[in-house]
């Protein structure tokens, strides 16, 4: 009989834990890869937000965009402005600039449809940016939009394909009789999503997240603490 130390069979969960570990892994990463850019180009489109342009007029401005494309928001801005004290003149981008309380100052919100179509935001929107600088000496301010499907700030918004998402302006508060703004915008389906009825992402709580990005969340948390289990338990 061969003498020495008995054998120790490996546990059961040790034995089956590094295959299940490894196959985690690869749908984490995998599910991680498909998160972070499911499209390797992105397109970037421009809206000028003042009264004078065309678009706005008939009331139906739309702009299509797909998931990681951006919608770059141009305030109004006033070339030529005069010093402090004198700010009163000044040509405007197209067009003359007439006395201070006629240059044009905006608030733009995130509205659901209801606000959308009556230019209403106090029930069901947020206040997104604030155009309030048209004679800055620094240019015209521009904010940038892009939509994400996933986003790690927590100012920044989660965009669904197939859906559509409004903005509204208001004039500044003392700036009152400026026609209200709006803008409709589409997320394209991608090649591979189901379609949905357009609908927008805003209800209730107007906390800015969409349908789909608990359930992934939750998915990926899952994942993970399953992962850590299976280490502790090795």
């Amino acid at each position: 009989m061969l003498s020495g130390a008995p054998r120790v069979a490996r546990p059961r969960m040790e034995r089956c834990g590094r295959p299940l570990l490894l196959l985690l892994l690869g749908l984490l990463l995998r599910f991680c890869s498909a998160v972070i850019d499911d499209r390797l180009i992105s397109d970037r489109y421009a809206v000028y937000w003042n009264s004078s342009n065309p678009r706005f007029s008939r009331g139906d401005y739309t702009v299509e965009v797909a998931i990681n494309d951006y919608l770059d928001i141009y305030c109004p801005y006033y070339e030529g402005a005069e010093p402090p004290g004198r700010q009163g003149a000044g040509p405007a981008e197209r067009q003359g600039a007439g006395p201070a309380e006629r240059l044009e100052n905006y608030i733009l919100y995130m509205v659901n449809y209801d606000g959308y179509t009556s230019c209403d935001h106090r029930r069901t929107g947020f206040k997104r940016w604030e155009c309030n600088r048209p004679l800055g000496a620094s240019g015209p301010l521009k904010f940038s939009e892009k939509f994400q499907l996933f986003t790690p700030f927590s100012l920044g918004f989660e965009f669904r394909p197939g859906h559509e998402y409004y903005y509204i302006s208001s004039p500044h508060p003392n700036l009152a009789g400026k026609p209200c703004l709006k803008l409709k915008i589409y997320v394209k389906p991608t090649n591979d999503s189901v379609y949905e009825s357009p609908e927008p992402f805003l209800t209730d709580d107007t906390t800015g997240g969409c349908g789909l990005a608990g359930p992934c969340h939750s998915l990926l948390a899952a994942m993970l603490l399953a992962i850590l289990l299976i280490i502790a338990s090795s």
